[in-house]
């Protein structure tokens, strides 16, 4: 089963919950899919057993070839391009990979050379297997690190995808192909606002889903009222606990130190199937 953990608001708690979810599991495979701020692996604190350069073919003009005619700045729809006069200029940053420039080109005056983007590492904690990328600074796209992490996925395993936030492309490229999306939100209009975001995007990819309630006790009712609305099952409320947030600045799962969490974790990944199968 692949559960992805995500939110359309950032700090509602998504890495909270998916490193206590895994915790609580007997064997699970956790992949931090958010690439621009990674950061499962402060709280489980893994042994990295490799790193792989992630790289993708950008396109270098072979000026000896080139006659300026432009059709492949023509062609390319992310203006990664750009010819005038006697001068062609790739934007590499712009560039989307799709090779499409190299075959429209007539005098066959462009190639296509590796560029790296980020890193992937690999490694593992206890039961727990853990995937996460790092985009390099300065790198405006996200996505096709994500897609390079998520070819990782051990689907003999509980998988669980920790989204980045907000609901743009890297939060659509991450739940795709998930059998379940849990969607952390807090009591708070902000909340609510982003919630209802993510609803539709999850909606559009007919993803079953429900959602968790962090920081509860504050706020209004506001995601309530809307999650009973909608028919969304809140699966977990997690209450706005002083000692969880002194475990969590410490960099401490809290079900390692209240394990009477772990077990409420269980039952949450016990009705995730549910959930999923119904």
């Amino acid at each position: 089963m692949i559960i992805s953990v995500a939110s359309g608001k950032g700090g509602t708690g998504k890495t909270l919950v998916a490193v206590n979810l895994a915790l609580s599991l007997d064997k699970a495979q956790i992949i931090d899919c958010d690439v621009e701020e990674p950061n499962v692996h402060l709280f489980l604190k893994p042994d990295i057993a490799s790193i792989l350069s992630f790289k993708l073919p950008v396109p270098k003009i072979l000026e000896e070839k080139c006659d300026y005619c432009g059709e492949c700045a023509r062609f390319c729809q992310y203006h990664a391009l750009f010819v005038v006069d006697n001068t062609a200029l790739v934007f590499s940053e712009l560039c989307h990979s799709c090779g499409g420039c190299s075959i429209v080109c007539p005098r066959k005056a462009i190639m296509e050379e590796p560029r790296e983007i980020g890193r992937i590492m690999k490694g593992s904690a206890g039961p727990i297997d853990l995937v996460y990328g790092e985009l390099n600074i300065g790198e405006p796209s996200a996505v096709s690190l994500i897609a390079a992490i998520k070819k990782h996925i051990n689907i003999e395993d509980t998988v669980i995808l920790d989204a980045p936030p907000g609901a743009a492309c890297p939060f659509v490229e991450t739940i795709q192909g998930s059998d379940f999306c849990l969607l952390v939100t807090e009591p708070t209009p902000f909340g609510l606002h982003d919630l209802e975001i993510a609803v539709k995007v999850v909606k559009e990819l007919s993803i079953p889903m429900g959602v968790v309630v962090n920081f509860a006790g504050i706020g209004d009712k506001g995601v309530f009222k809307f999650c009973n609305q909608h028919n969304l099952p809140i699966m977990m409320e997690i209450p706005f606990d002083r000692r969880i947030a002194e475990l969590y600045s410490k960099g401490i799962p809290f079900v390692e130190e209240m394990p009477e969490w772990k077990l409420r974790f269980k039952q949450l990944a016990g009705l995730i199937e549910g959930e999923r199968d119904a």
